[in-house]
């Protein structure tokens, strides 16, 4: 049985303060048991402080997670909040993988890193948790595809760190008091445990227009929509921001359908390039439909509050909740930013442990069948129930 606990500290000048209080929000000496690992997620400021050093000298456990623009638990929620998930089992281990750089060649090393960590083991992790940097020139979507590959299908939740810098300078992967730009830590769980997963992204009634096939793209830059420049499309719409503005196709979140009979998943424009071709924070592969969307307010409130309900439908017998929500859901509402997680709150308070961060990409599977279909996300709210 996995059994899980939440903490969190205000606390970013007194270090012994911050740790005392994490620590006893945790009660370790009631509820640790033979195994055990931390998922923190918190502001940058903490590692800049020493919070994050001097808690990961402090708890007899390996801590990782990533920085994040906001995180909530059902005591505290802000931006500058350091939260702490313990994970503790007295069956399930908990091993965690360094990578090396991810600045080149990052799938080879993805899949390096995992074999090594795996090979003298004769059974596969039950779930594998990776934390990443938002990496501008890399995708996510091959992170998860190589996951899933050199795993057999085993399934993948986590993250990739949001900042609130204007050049992602400070999006960090805390690994053990470490904080790294260009490395990835997975955490490798084994088991018998059954996580359960839940997606909230953009709703049917959000979507205007018809849907595009994507004829031409490269990974994560799209170059023609129904045979047309990316550009010409968005004209036709009667999108002329996105081309008079490089920046404005990042308000502009869709729907991409792979057409092989798996959910679809949200993305993000990011910019369009000099040569007019749209970048995504996610790879869109050619002959996949895709739907623009009007992703407000509104529908994030709609679709946060369908997936809690769900989740709570089957949460009877579940010992907590592991939350990240793309910070782009946060900024569909403008200076109310901190909406979607005040509704998650309110509808969890008193009901199970959880804890909330913001992304800067998702990680998280679109089923479970005789393997997992792994998907990166953009403008999703994901959700591993324990």
């Amino acid at each position: 049985m996995l059994k899980t606990f939440v903490a969190h500290t205000t606390e970013l000048d007194d270090l012994n303060l911050a740790v005392s209080e994490v620590v006893s929000g945790l009660n370790l000496d009631k509820n640790l048991c033979k195994n055990s690992v931390g998922i923190i997620a918190c502001h940058q400021e903490f590692i800049a402080s020493g919070v994050v050093k001097a808690l990961s000298e402090a708890l007899p456990f390996q801590l990782v997670g990533t920085v994040s623009f906001a995180q909530a638990t059902a005591a505290q929620a802000g931006s500058l909040v350091l939260t702490v998930m313990l994970l503790t089992s007295d069956h399930a281990e908990f091993v965690s993988v360094l990578t090396p750089s991810l600045a080149e060649e990052a799938g080879r090393v993805i899949s390096d890193s995992y074999i090594a960590a795996t090979a003298t083991r004769p059974d596969k992790p039950a779930l594998i948790m990776p934390f990443a940097p938002f990496l501008m020139q890399n995708s996510g979507d091959e992170y998860v595809e190589v996951l899933t590959k050199v795993s057999g299908g085993v399934p993948c939740f986590g993250t990739l760190a949001i900042d609130d810098s204007s050049d992602f300078s400070t999006c960090f992967m805390i690994a053990n008091g470490q904080e790294h730009t260009d490395k990835m830590c997975m955490l490798l769980i084994y088991g018998e445990i059954k996580p359960k997963f839940f997606v909230a992204n953009l709703s049917a009634d959000t979507m205007f227009g018809k849907a595009a096939i994507v004829t031409k793209s490269h990974g994560h830059v799209i170059e023609e929509l129904n045979g047309k420049p990316v550009s010409k499309y968005f004209e036709d719409l009667g999108l002329t921001r996105a081309t008079e503005e490089k920046h404005g196709m990042s308000s502009l979140p869709f729907l991409v359908d792979f057409q092989d009979g798996t959910p679809p998943v949200s993305k993000i424009f990011i910019t369009l390039t000099p040569e007019n071709h749209a970048l995504c924070a996610g790879a869109v592969p050619e002959n996949s439909l895709l739907h623009i969307a009007n992703g407000d307010g509104n529908d994030v409130i709609h679709t946060a509050g369908a997936a809690i309900d769900n989740l709570l439908a089957h949460a009877s017998e579940a010992s907590g909740a592991l939350m990240y929500s793309c910070i782009a859901r946060s900024m569909a509402f403008g200076v109310k930013q901190f909406e979607e997680i005040n509704l998650i709150t309110e509808k969890l308070q008193n009901k199970l442990p959880f804890m909330l961060a913001n992304s800067g990409g998702e990680i998280c599977p679109t089923s479970i069948a005789s393997s997992a279909t792994n998907r990166f996300h953009n403008f999703a709210l994901i959700i591993c129930l324990f």
